[in-house]
C-alpha cells in the first residue's frame, strides 16, 4: 500500500479491540484505537483520518452519537458501524444520522476489509480524472467532495456521495440494483434489505426534493438513472 491510510477505531471490548487493531496493521493500516466515546471524539479531533470504525454500545457516547457528531464535522469521511443489533431499522437508524456502511458482529475480517477497500479504492478513484461534473443545475466537485444544485451546497455523507457519482458518471444510463451493490457497497450479492431504496430516498430528498426538476428516476424493474 503506496500510501498510508489511517484508521480510528472505537471499541469497547479490549480483547475484540486489540484484535481489529493487529488484523488492520497487519494489512498496511495505521490504526488508533479508543476504549470508549470519550477517547475517540478526542483522537477525532486531534487527527485525520481516512476512515472511522465506531462500535454502537461504547460508554460515555455511543456510537451512533459520535457518527452524528462527527458526520457533522466532516461530511465526507467513510464511517463503518460496528455491532450486534442487525435489525433492518437498526440499520436505518444508522444510515440516516450519517453511517456509510453497516456490519454485524459477528463478521469476518475478510468482509471488513473488503468493505474498507470499497472506500479505499473509491476515494482513490474520485480523485482522478476529471474534478468536476456538471448536470443540468447539478455540479459534482470530486477533488473536494462537493455537491452543489442551482449555486447551493448539498450536504452527503461518504455513500451518498458515492452513489450519486456513479449514477452521474453513468448520465442517461439506467445502474441496475446489481451494479449500484457491487460498486458503493463492494458486494455482488443481494444483502435481502431495502439498503439501496432507502439511499435512494435520502438522495431524492436532498438533490430532488427542492428543486422542481427531478434529475434521479427510477426504471421499474430495472434500476436508476440520472436525466441527461
Amino acid at each position: 500500500m503506496e500510501k498510508l491510510y489511517r484508521i480510528l477505531l472505537a471499541e469497547d471490548e479490549p480483547k475484540l479491540n486489540q484484535v481489529i487493531k493487529e488484523e488492520l496493521e497487519r494489512k498496511g493500516f495505521q490504526t488508533d484505537t479508543a476504549l470508549n466515546g470519550k477517547e475517540a471524539e478526542e483522537l477525532f479531533n486531534k487527527n485525520s483520518y481516512s476512515l472511522i470504525i465506531l462500535d454502537v454500545n461504547l460508554p460515555y457516547t455511543s456510537g451512533l452519537t459520535l457518527c452524528k457528531t462527527f458526520r457533522e464535522k466532516d461530511k465526507s469521511i467513510p464511517i463503518i458501524i460496528l455491532t450486534a443489533l442487525g435489525e433492518i431499522h437498526d440499520k436505518v437508524k444508522a444510515f440516516s444520522i450519517g453511517a456509510d456502511d453497516y456490519i454485524v458482529k459477528p463478521f469476518y475480517f475478510d468482509e471488513l476489509f473488503a468493505r474498507i477497500n470499497v472506500f479505499i479504492k473509491r476515494s482513490e478513484s474520485l480523485t482522478s480524472g476529471n474534478d468536476i461534473l456538471i448536470i443540468d443545475d447539478l455540479e459534482i466537485n470530486f477533488r473536494n467532495k462537493i455537491v452543489k444544485r442551482a449555486g447551493t451546497e448539498i450536504v452527503l455523507t461518504a455513500k451518498e456521495f458515492s452513489l450519486l457519482s456513479l449514477l452521474c458518471k453513468n448520465k442517461g444510463k439506467v445502474v441496475s440494483k446489481k451494479e449500484i451493490m457491487e460498486t458503493v457497497w463492494g458486494m455482488n450479492f443481494d444483502t435481502g434489505t431495502n439498503t439501496i431504496e432507502v439511499y435512494i430516498s435520502f438522495l431524492r430528498n436532498k438533490i430532488d426534493k427542492p428543486f422542481s426538476n427531478k434529475l434521479i428516476l427510477t426504471k421499474s424493474g430495472f434500476g436508476y438513472f440520472i436525466k441527461e
